[in-house]
């Protein structure tokens, strides 16, 4: 394994796009060795709605990466979100020539390949198609099935698509920019990939992502992805519901929901006030904290109520499916004060902030870690996912191998690096 080859992942968010490199040390760790972000000028929700503009931002977080940092970028791991994404559960499978031959990687890649063809709406096309179990004829529960005999392999999918037109605009975005796609991944599963640990997926727990135009949700259980759901609104709503609540600027709206915001009115005393400067030398308006947060706690009440309605819909109450780990809330909304206490009081579920720390190494800029940053740093540990497997080429077959442990992954790259040294 290259410890030295440096990956890029680029989070094209809605208020932000971040550009950061990074690469693994002799411990596993990612190590950033360089970051870049800039105003998100041409996204809305998730999705891009002029090009121009985002190409512009784009090029001005990837120039500070190359500038300040001295690297050269050709290609980049990116995301995607926004209100068009769903997700669908689906069955399917193959019937074997030869039940005594050994299932192996083809058979695996033909059922996935079965997956591709399946019809979806109109303008829709697949992004991932994630592996949940396997049964063979008829034998369930099976996560690993290359190795086995069988004649029937079918399997349960999760199956996460999109507006052909989105993807097609972020593409050409990057395109636009002079940059190569490396990877293209839904954004919760890459925050997921930063933020969890393989002991949360296992218990059973729920990523709430909150950008700045949407919300993202990924509900993992025995280590697999279950649920997938984008909610179409997120930390910008709330500013603008300060900005016309309190009939003040955009741009003030932020500073005094980053500042001063609080999920829970009850923390703030009634004369706290705080005084924004008027418009042009005006008089200097006086905003309550505790009307403030009445603001922030309705609109976050919303987003958090769509939240666990996405969880009841996962069926979180019954045995199989209970969600031992929680939530996990991350994003640049995640940073909102006393938004973990008022989660936890509308879910009853034990709530946590997430951060990227286990997955960075000692000397990492604090910045980094930071819940705003953990779909960039999730997209730079699937880049270099992808990157360590560049024998395989199809992108279905990345996924599928992205999802396993990390045993796995390693048992399977130490084979094929012996069979190279073996053909020498």
């Amino acid at each position: 394994m290259d410890h030295e080859k440096i990956v890029f992942g680029l989070d094209i968010g809605t208020t932000k796009i971040v550009c950061i490199a990074g690469k693994l040390n002799e411990f596993g760790k990612l190590e950033v060795v360089g970051v870049g972000r800039s105003k998100s000028l041409g996204v809305k929700r998730g999705i891009v709605n002029n090009i121009m503009q985002t190409v512009e931002s784009i090029n001005h977080a990837v120039e500070i990466v190359k500038e300040k940092y001295s690297l050269n970028i050709d290609s980049v791991c990116t995301g995607i979100a926004g209100q068009h994404i769903r997700s669908l559960q689906h069955s399917d499978y193959i019937s074997r020539e030869n039940p005594e031959k050994f299932i192996d990687r083809q058979d695996i890649q033909k059922l996935h390949n079965n997956v591709k063809k399946l019809i979806l709406l109109p303008g829709e096309e697949i992004i991932h198609v994630l592996a949940q179990e396997y049964k063979i004829d008829g034998e369930s529960d099976i996560m690993e099935p290359e190795g086995m005999h069988g004649r029937r392999l079918e399997a349960n999918f999760h199956i996460v698509a999109g507006q052909t037109a989105a993807i097609k605009n972020i593409s050409r975005c990057v395109v636009t920019s002079g940059l190569k796609i490396n990877a293209l991944n839904l954004e919760p599963l890459a925050s997921a990939d930063a933020v969890l640990s393989p002991e949360e997926k296992e218990a059973g727990v729920v990523l709430v992502d909150i950008g700045g135009g949407t919300t993202d949700v990924a509900i993992f259980k025995d280590g697999i992805i279950r649920h997938t759901a984008v909610i179409p609104f997120g930390g910008n709503v709330i500013t603008e519901d300060i900005k016309e609540g309190c009939s003040i600027i955009e741009k003030d709206a932020e500073r005094l929901k980053v500042r001063f915001g609080s999920a829970l009115p009850s923390e703030n005393k009634d004369n706290e006030i705080v005084s924004i400067p008027g418009l042009r030398g005006g008089e200097h308006k006086e905003i309550s904290l505790k009307n403030l947060s009445e603001i922030i706690k309705a609109r976050v009440e919303e987003i958090i109520d769509q939240v666990y309605r996405q969880v009841t819909s996962y069926g979180f109450q019954e045995g199989k499916n209970k969600l031992i780990a929680g939530i996990v809330l991350t994003g640049g909304g995640a940073q909102l004060k006393h938004i973990k206490q008022l989660t936890e009081y509308i879910t009853g579920m034990p709530t946590r902030i997430g951060y990227a720390n286990e997955h960075l190494s000692k000397n990492t800029l604090e910045e980094i870690s930071n819940p705003s940053f953990a779909t960039s740093v999730g997209l730079v540990l699937r880049g270099l996912k992808v990157n360590n497997f560049e024998d395989i080429k199809d992108e279905q077959d990345q996924n599928y191998l992205n999802e396993k442990n990390s045993s796995t992954f390693f048992e399977k790259w130490s084979k094929k690096f012996l069979q190279y040294l073996l053909n020498e």
